[in-house]
């Protein structure tokens, strides 16, 4: 085989999903950079070019500013503590201990449930009077609170919800990665007589940068697109106090049919992203690849 019919080979194989990509991926991020620029069509009236207009109506937009820092706030609040969380349920689900699966799929569960059903479950949790919180606090004489309608924990309750429900998912991907160590590696550390906090902050962590990495990259992504939670529980309410990103671009986009506004919140949140992504690899590349 010629290194010419090598190449074309390679390329045949990767059309399909070089072509779904391009169609799926890099079609709709341009299209709707496009449209940010337009107006938003209505009846008869076709869109026009208006430059920056929706560029600067974001930048006056006190909603935006405030869905942007709730979703900051959010972020800066879910990613540590599950990634913290899954990781230390990993290493707990991965010692030799007794009913090891039942607990592994206790761990799972919360990541197989739809988010819907999710939220309604922890709406009635939340529920001021009788939810199963309320129960538990008035146990122990504690007054009642509308955890969803306040806006000093709303948030913290979408956080809480979240937290649950992704750190088993990523949990799988921690205890994977800790099956494929070597066991020797904890033999000879145990042999030299290093502590097993030493073992994990020395040995075992470092092994785990690639996965932490892969983990530290959908959680991002996954704090910065939740809506479901947010439509069930609370609808961003009370006073935009959980007004999320996504969820205030799907309001313009399909509440409010302002396709051209929602196009340019699109690309904020697609250049926020981007920016994420390109800090994450550039402060953890070396310790990935244990440069």
């Amino acid at each position: 085989m010629t290194r010419t019919t090598t190449w074309l080979y390679g390329w045949l194989l990767l059309l399909p999903a070089a072509a779904l990509l391009a169609l799926f991926t890099h079609y709709p991020a341009v299209a709707t950079l496009w449209h940010s620029f337009l107006s938003t069509p209505k009846g008869s009236r076709p869109p026009v070019f208006v430059g920056v207009d929706n560029y600067r109506q974001l930048a006056d937009d006190p909603i935006f500013w405030q869905s942007l820092s709730n979703n900051l706030w959010f972020a800066a609040g879910t990613i540590p503590l599950s990634i913290a969380l899954a990781l230390l349920m990993a290493a707990w689900v991965n010692g030799k201990i007794r009913g090891r699966g039942a607990l592994r799929l206790a761990f799972f569960t919360p990541t197989v449930l739809p988010m819907i059903a999710v939220a309604n479950i922890w709406v009635f949790f939340y529920t001021p009077g009788y939810g199963l919180l309320e129960q538990v606090l008035g146990a122990f004489g504690l007054p009642a609170h509308n955890w969803l309608g306040s806006k000093s924990t709303a948030l913290l309750c979408l956080m809480v919800v979240t937290v649950w429900k992704e750190a088993g998912f990523f949990m799988i991907f921690y205890l994977a990665a800790l099956q494929q160590m070597s066991p020797q590696l904890a033999e000879a550390a145990a042999i030299e007589g290093a502590s097993r906090t030493y073992f994990f902050r020395r040995v075992t962590f470092p092994l785990l940068m690639p996965t932490t990495l892969f983990v530290l990259v959908n959680a991002v992504i996954n704090a910065f697109r939740l809506v479901d939670h947010v439509i069930v529980m609370t609808r961003g309410g009370p006073d935009n106090a959980t007004e999320l990103l996504l969820y205030y671009i799907y309001e313009i986009g399909f509440r409010f049919w302002d396709t051209a506004y929602a196009a340019s919140l699109t690309m904020v949140l697609l250049a926020l992203l981007g920016a994420a992504a390109l800090v994450q690899f550039w402060f953890l590349e070396r310790k990935v690849h244990y440069q």
